[in-house]
């Protein structure tokens, strides 16, 4: 009988089998049911609506938003939203389905960097666990440049070390180090810069500590690189010629400011991505620590010298977002591959009786999901119990009530049912006790899962629903005349999307800060004062904002609000 490993190296038709196989299952959890929730503004709103506006202007070069520059993310992800669109029609399928379709390809990728790698069976585990991370589907499932950027630099990494490992022995990897050039340039045109630094610190400290300098001499660094800058530098020039404005933007305020301060207002502390990443991760993620603590133990061995690649790669991102003054969670998306990998082998070596029992991860992590189980049920009796505390403790009254009313409305049915799940497997964890990894893996993937289906419609849809402008930005497209002038209270970019036009934005710009200053904008983005001229103007003027911002204004407005139609947190209101 053939050696399975040598078999699942060497058997194209298992290869392909098994691809079909992942195809055929992820498809489930990344696209059942992706256009049944609306865009949720900031991030949905803003990438639906960029490549609605390419589309309508037919210029691919100058990202606009809202009709004014934007210039704070490359443009690949739009011109892939916008050849969806352009193929399926202004939807919120086809908006999303770049995006998902990027985190499908990842667990395909991952797979094949795994079984490149290693063997069979740990490139099944490593696609499984990433493709049942439940943080990791949901996220995809959600239009970030993010997932894009984890595909682009999953196959580049990969690519590098799958040349690097065969190339020392073989002299054949020419394709494979041109497709570590391809995606690294992919990479850039996700994210920006960090497509390239990721890459070159990685591979130069898996270099250094394995003193594989060598492989610098076999990557063909001059073809490759111009490759790379084939691929990637072209738009950035053009638009740079077209936009002299654009290089001191994206370069100095989007990169260096970005790592270097607090200006974009999303500084957490140096730890906040360790909790992200359990619970993103989740259920895997109680397995990382003894994943990446293997992987150090077999740096020293031939055969760990991929794994530790993995770690570097896990390692160097993770700080570089814990330095970083910005910090956002899908941030930690690009080490997930890596990590399903690693934890990949270490179930591997359990499987085959090599590796320390993870009993004590277990226990952990079922204890975990049973606490997790009990919230999620007691969620659905948010108001009463934080009434109760607020009883019980007078001085956090005003912050419990703040957080009720800001917590994301979820139903009953939703949070009994997540909640009974996480009980589910809590229970049978604390059952196994660690004694029967097989049936740990199939019941933690049964149960990530099922609730990668229902947590986007039983979860997502309410948040959406409460959160989305939809609803008001079709009442406000099908009662807009040809004096109307839609407003909203800071940026809403579904509301463009929905409606197809230019919209007013008062209050504070965020994202839109730069565009409103290139050029006369003051029309578009009118302060408080204007604002009030306007609504007693002769134009008809239709207001979106959120019911908290509605109380604070009302009593200026004159004439009086008509309230059109209310959707969740948000309001329409008319000044006739």
């Amino acid at each position: 009988m053939r050696d399975l490993k040598a078999y699942a190296h060497n058997g194209n038709s298992v290869r392909w089998r098994d691809i079909l196989l992942l195809i055929l299952l992820c498809a489930v959890p990344f696209l059942l049911f992706l256009g049944n929730v609306p865009l949720i503004d900031p991030d949905e709103g803003r990438y639906a609506e960029i490549p609605r506006e390419m589309l309508e202007r037919g210029d691919f070069i100058t990202p606009t938003l809202n009709y004014v520059k934007y210039f704070e993310k490359p443009p690949l992800l739009y011109w892939l939203n916008a050849a969806s669109i352009n193929l399926f029609g202004l939807n919120e399928f086809a908006a999303r389905l770049p995006s998902a379709l990027s985190g499908l390809a990842t667990v395909l990728a991952t797979y094949i960097i795994a079984l490149r790698l290693f063997d069979r069976r740990t490139a099944l585990f490593a696609a499984l666990f990433l493709a049942t991370a439940a943080g990791f589907v949901i996220q995809s499932r959600i239009i970030l440049t993010d997932v894009l950027l984890t595909f682009c630099l999953t196959s580049a990494l990969g690519a590098f070390i799958i040349a690097a490992r065969r190339d020392k022995w073989h002299r054949d990897g020419a394709a494979t180090w041109y497709l570590f050039y391809l995606f690294s340039a992919f990479s850039v045109l996700s994210k920006g810069l960090i497509g390239i630094v990721f890459p070159a610190g990685i591979i130069f400290f898996y270099i250094l500590i394995t003193s594989e300098w060598r492989i610098l001499a076999r990557m063909r660094l001059a073809s490759g690189m111009l490759l790379f800058l084939a691929v990637a530098a072209p738009w950035f020039v053009v638009v740079s010629l077209q936009n002299p404005e654009f290089a001191n933007f994206f370069f100095i305020h989007e990169h260096f400011e970005r790592f270097t301060s607090t200006v974009h207002g999303r500084y957490q502390p140096f730890w906040f991505f360790l909790p992200v990443l359990a619970g993103t991760m989740l259920p895997w993620s109680f397995f990382i620590p003894g994943a990446l603590g293997r992987a150090w133990r077999d740096r020293h061995h031939e055969s760990g010298q991929a794994a530790l690649f993995l770690l570097i790669w896990t390692l160097l991102i993770f700080l570089f977002f814990s330095i970083s003054g910005s910090k956002l969670i899908p941030y930690m998306l690009p080490i997930f591959p890596p990590l399903a990998i690693l934890i990949a082998i270490r179930f591997n070596v359990i499987f085959e009786g090599r590796g320390r029992e993870i009993k004590l991860a277990i226990i952990i992590l079922g204890g975990t999901l049973i606490l997790l189980g009990a919230l999620a049920i007691g969620y659905s009796h948010l108001p009463q119990v934080t009434a109760i505390l607020a009883t019980m403790l007078p001085s956090l009254a005003a912050p419990l009530k703040q957080f009720v009313t800001n917590a994301p409305i979820v139903t009953t049915a939703a949070s009994v049912t997540v909640g009974l799940l996480f009980l589910a497997q809590g229970v049978f964890l604390f059952g196994s006790s660690g004694n029967n990894p097989a049936r740990i893996v199939i019941v933690l993937c049964l149960g990530s899962f099922l609730l990668e289906i229902l947590v986007p419609q039983l979860i997502m849809g309410s948040i959406a629903q409460t959160e989305s402008p939809r609803e008001l930005a079709l009442k406000a497209r099908s009662s807009a005349g040809p004096d109307t002038r839609i407003v909203t209270f800071g940026p809403m970019q579904a509301v463009s999307w929905y409606t197809g036009r230019r919209v007013l934005v008062t209050g504070r710009l965020d994202e839109l800060e730069f565009g409103s200053k290139q050029g006369d904008q003051k029309a578009w983005f009118p302060d408080r004062e204007a604002l009030l001229k306007l609504w007693d103007g002769q134009d008809h003027i239709l207001y979106i904002l959120k019911k908290r911002e509605f109380e604070s204004l009302s009593a200026h407005l004159n004439p009086a609000a008509k309230v059109v139609q209310e959707s969740g947190r948000l309001m329409l209101i008319s000044n006739r």
